[in-house]
């Protein structure tokens, strides 16, 4: 249920967001993409970072491989607007669409924090490599990772179920 103080809570997120210079992506961005869906869900996603799209229209996954995302969750009976709230572990858009930076991640991490701890969700997607290292600090090995449920570690995130998962441009190329 989103209650009064949650939504203050995002709206005072994404404010502070916005006017975030930690890293040099702020430079180059059209805007910060902070998220979509439903942030009561029980189920968060989190990417990677917005592509040229997302850039544009401010929310993640609405590039091709947001439209593959879309496809893939209704085929699991989940509604994206619904059933899920969508982030990505990097809020703005690297140049070229580069993979981020070890400090680019460190810097967008407390944002990434802040968006777990408001919507408390009981299950985390981590969609990619790049939202693997981002949440866990595990480098590469997504492919030996992938589909297994994992417990949550650590104050923000014991208690909760987490799963990586192939991103859907990686299915896209492949």
């Amino acid at each position: 249920m989103l209650h009064d103080g949650m939504m203050e809570s995002l709206e005072l997120l994404e404010t502070e967001c916005r006017q975030c210079q930690r890293c040099p992506l702020a430079q180059g961005r059209t805007q910060v993409v902070l998220a979509r869906g439903n942030p009561s869900a029980q189920l968060l996603l989190i990417g990677e970072a917005p592509g040229a799209e997302e850039d544009r229209q401010g929310l993640p996954f609405v590039g091709r491989s947001g439209q593959l995302l879309d496809h893939l969750l209704a085929e699991a009976g989940l509604d994206r607007d619904r059933d899920l709230y969508i982030v990505n572990g990097i809020k703005c858009r690297p140049p070229q669409n580069r993979r981020p930076t070890h400090a680019e991640m460190a810097a967008c991490r407390p944002w990434l924090e802040r968006q777990i701890a408001l919507v408390d969700p009981a299950m985390i997607l981590l969609v990619g490599a790049t939202a693997l290292q981002a949440v866990l600090g595990v480098k590469g090995g997504i492919t030996r990772l992938r589909g297994q449920w994992r417990p949550g570690e650590g104050l923000l995130l014991a208690g909760r179920a987490l799963m990586p998962l192939l991103h859907p441009s990686y299915l896209l190329r492949n």
